[in-house]
């Protein structure tokens, strides 16, 4: 466990100095960008799709929910250590190489963004993997920074197209707005998908036995990342017409492909609890009578609401101490049935287990006798 906690710290520490170091340049580039009325306003369009695109991820976060300390520094790293590191490397390479528009565009960008939000995908693997235990995970997590590194690029977006600043027209209301449809309505999703490759790689990392993979799946993630970035960015390039047949044909379907991996991923977890817990219960861990209120996400919510109805709050806490706890209990119990246990399986295996064990005599499903105190 102290190791354990050495790893939490420094990942914390490590994070939240850069957030605090990528903060700084890119508030001041913000402030420096226009008006502040400007600003404000394309910081309200830029924050419209956030809410929603964050309740999509948590959806589908359900099963075990990532501690939300985490989803929101991966929000930061995406907003402002990945964005002052791409600002950094692209103006470095402009002025050093001398890209021309589009190289920086089709080539400069989609390298250095991607590798600048992939690396808190890989900080994790690397201090936290424990946190991670598949490949929908890994989406979570990707879809936080994406997010994070729109918001604020579409924040620099809006305001130049306000101020008149972007080189495509006057500015004012009308371009404005035309940028938010085309950046916040009809493409949200653009950051979040392309990152989305790097953390399916991660999620297969983590479950390989093979160390082959553990080290390629999160590259071939990455290469995945740019090409589908760099694609989308060279689209634009060439008018509507190539934007639009790009968006239509190429990413479109690359949307729904992975929101489709996504829901399967979602789905799988239940089957594989079901055996992970199942397993658990033959060994004595867990009653083999809890399991399916367990694994089912209704049957988990009416479990809630009953020990609420019956119990109060300190039996609703109860009730969630116990899910949480057992479910990952289940997760662990899966990785050591692969043969992919993390390395203080043990010391997080009894700590479930007491968990499971100072809950369950508080816990009543429904059906069951409310225990008696």
């Amino acid at each position: 466990m102290p190791g354990k906690i050495r790893e939490n710290v420094a990942f914390t520490i490590v994070v939240t100095v850069l957030v605090c170091l990528g903060a700084l340049p890119i508030l001041l580039i913000i402030l420096a960008s226009g008006a502040p009325s400007s600003m404000v306003l394309a910081t309200v369009l830029a924050a419209l799709p956030v809410g929603p695109l964050v309740a999509c991820y948590l959806w589908l976060d359900r099963y075990e929910p990532e501690p939300k300390r985490l989803l929101a520094l991966g929000l930061l790293w995406g907003g402002f250590v990945a964005t002052a590191a791409a600002l950094l490397v692209q103006g470095i390479g402009g002025l050093v190489v001398g890209f021309s528009e589009a190289a920086s565009l089709a080539i400069v960008a989609p390298v250095s963004e991607e590798f600048a939000k992939g690396l808190f995908l890989l900080l994790l693997l690397w201090w936290r993997r424990h946190e991670l235990d598949g490949i929908l995970d890994g989406i979570v997590y990707a879809g936080m920074v994406g997010i994070g590194f729109a918001f604020v690029e579409n924040i620099f977006y809006l305001g130049a197209a306000y101020n008149g600043t972007d080189g495509i027209g006057p500015g004012g209301t009308a371009e404005v707005t035309a940028v938010f449809v085309l950046r916040c309505l009809v493409s949200p999703f653009a950051h979040p998908l392309f990152t989305t490759f790097i953390g399916i790689g991660v999620g297969i990392a983590v479950g390989s036995r093979r160390g082959s993979v553990r080290v390629l799946a999160p590259l071939v993630g990455y290469v995945l990342a740019v090409l589908s970035h760099a694609l989308w960015n060279a689209s634009t390039l060439y008018g509507f017409t190539g934007f639009g047949s790009v968006y239509l044909f190429v990413m479109a379907p690359a949307f729904f492909g992975l929101v489709a991996l996504a829901v399967w991923a979602r789905r799988s977890e239940r089957t594989m609890l079901t055996a992970a817990l199942s397993d658990a219960a033959r060994r004595g861990l867990i009653p083999g009578t809890d399991i399916r209120w367990l694994v089912d996400l209704r049957g988990r919510r009416d479990s809630r609401a009953h020990a609420q109805q019956y119990g109060g709050e300190e039996a609703l806490l109860a009730m969630q101490d116990y899910q949480q706890a057992a479910i990952e209990l289940g997760f662990l119990h899966h990785r050591y049935l692969r043969g992919t246990p993390p390395p203080d399986f043990a010391a997080r295996g009894q700590a479930y287990v007491g968990r499971i064990a100072a809950a369950r005599p508080f816990v009543v499903f429904p059906g069951q006798v409310v225990p008696v105190r």
